[in-house]
């Protein structure tokens, strides 16, 4: 059995594509079963579409194979906190567990919304937060320059 680093791992291999796209470098990977059906990294930039972060993509890649709209048996990994947004769509898909990494103080769903996520869904937050927080301040930095 594979434990929360593990996936989180592979949502920071997905971040790190993203991140190769000059997108802001968040992945997220979806797992049911112990098995990973969605993987996703922000696509706001290539489609130019502000909705088109990694938990909305991984969200829709998960329902289709699934060939379902609710996600209650599938655990969403994503290296950053969920914004309102993302937090919302989790919500109505009414996953049963959200693990994210590094913390958003600024857009963070926690802060800003926390009663977004459906009231069933397991929260557990800093797997590989140093990971996931270094790969954010190292895009940031290289803007700025």
């Amino acid at each position: 059995m594979f434990d929360d680093a593990y996936f989180m791992k592979r949502a920071l291999a997905e971040a790190q594509k993203a991140f190769a796209m000059d997108e802001i470098p968040i992945g997220a990977v979806v797992v049911c079963q112990n098995q990973i059906i969605a993987r996703a990294h922000n696509l706001t930039e290539q489609l130019i579409d502000v909705t088109a972060h990694a938990e909305m993509q991984a969200i829709t890649a998960a329902a289709n194979y699934l060939g379902g709209k609710y996600l209650t048996d599938c655990t969403l990994f994503v290296t950053v906190e969920p914004c309102v947004m993302c937090a919302g769509a989790l919500g109505w898909s009414q996953i049963g567990r959200v693990v994210f990494g590094a913390l958003d103080n600024k857009r963070g769903f926690q802060k800003l919304a926390p009663q977004a996520l459906h009231v069933k869904t397991e929260l557990v937050g800093g797997v590989l937060a140093d990971e996931c927080s270094a790969l954010m301040q190292e895009f940031f930095a290289r803007k700025r320059r």
